[in-house]
């Protein structure tokens, strides 16, 4: 019987290729003229990607320094209008602009955005109803929330939440799962290699979000009708789960079950060591990386095939 890895491309290496606001790359396209280099963790993402650099606000024709823009109007259906002239309004222009943009997406894996900017924060970017009335932190950079549109499996962050725990690893992730399903689909999708992508990262989702690998299964349980129709939103199920942030119990728990594959493959010996180092990693004594190296290796020894493959031992990590 074919083994599910020999349906799928080899996994993604780096670097990936990520779109990025400008200003986090620490160029000076600020409206103040200045940038935002320390507003992101890029010195933990370097090897990992290369940067596509984009600024909206400069795509559309704004100077540097230009009039400082905000959000005025509802959640719905926000206006981003002039500071100081209310009647300058580049609303229509930053959307039209994300539209031209969107062809220069299609080979990226992820897009790391400016928080709370009124033309790329993704969440809380201050909202007034009124252009000179208070503020409040609901809504989306007119920009990013095009993009979030056109594109709503590619993985996209603003950049201060990756400093939060566990917000680098998913974003880190859920990129490299992307670029692994764009290779994976790059021919189109058949029923078996969807089945045979799911195999290969189910522990990976498992350690994200166990209910949302159970949702994927469902949903995989009938591909008798429209597969590409099912894929579309297995995708998108797929990001959903792996925004959830892994925890150390979480690993514990997926560390334990690609244990089990050593059962009747390994000597006694090479089962109880791997068992203490996931014990020593449970218990905070040691990174992540240690008792995945160890199962690595004894499982490669085993001949556990289907462990060996599963792309949760291979996804690069971030410390």
């Amino acid at each position: 019987m074919e083994a599910f890895r020999d349906l799928l491309p080899p996994f993604p290496e780096p670097p990936l290729t990520i779109a990025v606001s400008e200003c986090l790359t620490g160029a000076p396209v600020r409206y103040d003229g200045g940038h935002r280099a320390s507003a992101w963790p890029r010195p933990a993402l370097e090897g990992l990607y290369e940067f596509r650099p984009i600024c909206p606000e400069v795509g559309i024709g704004l100077g540097v320094p230009r009039p400082p823009i905000r959000l005025v109007g509802t959640a719905a259906s926000p206006r981003a209008i002039g500071v100081e002239d209310p009647s300058l309004d580049v609303s229509d222009r930053l959307r039209a602009y994300a539209g031209t943009r969107l062809p220069d997406l299609d080979d990226v894996d992820g897009y790391v955005f400016k928080a709370r900017s009124p033309s790329c924060g993704l969440k809380g970017v201050a909202l007034h109803a009124e252009p000179d009335g208070p503020a409040a932190p609901e809504g989306t950079g007119l920009f990013a929330a095009e993009i979030a549109r056109a594109r709503p499996a590619l993985p996209l962050v603003d950049g201060e939440n990756l400093f939060e725990a566990g917000a680098l690893e998913s974003f880190v992730t859920r990129t490299f799962v992307h670029a692994f399903w764009r290779r994976t689909t790059a021919r189109g999708i058949d029923a078996s290699r969807l089945i045979a992508f799911h195999s290969a990262c189910k522990y990976l989702v498992m350690a994200h979000d166990v209910s949302a690998y159970r949702r994927l299964g469902r949903l995989l349980a009938d591909l008798s009708g429209n597969v590409e129709a099912v894929a579309g939103q297995y995708l998108e199920a797929l990001m959903r789960g792996l925004e959830t942030r892994p925890t150390r119990s979480s690993h514990t728990n997926v560390l334990q079950h690609l244990q089990g594959y050593l059962k009747d493959a390994a000597e006694p010996s090479e089962r109880r060591a791997v068992a203490a180092s996931i014990e020593r990693y449970r218990d905070g004594e040691t990174p992540l990386e240690t008792p995945l190296q160890d199962l690595r290796e004894r499982l490669l020894t085993a001949g556990a095939r289907y462990a060996c493959d599963q792309y949760y031992l291979h996804v690069p990590r971030v410390a």
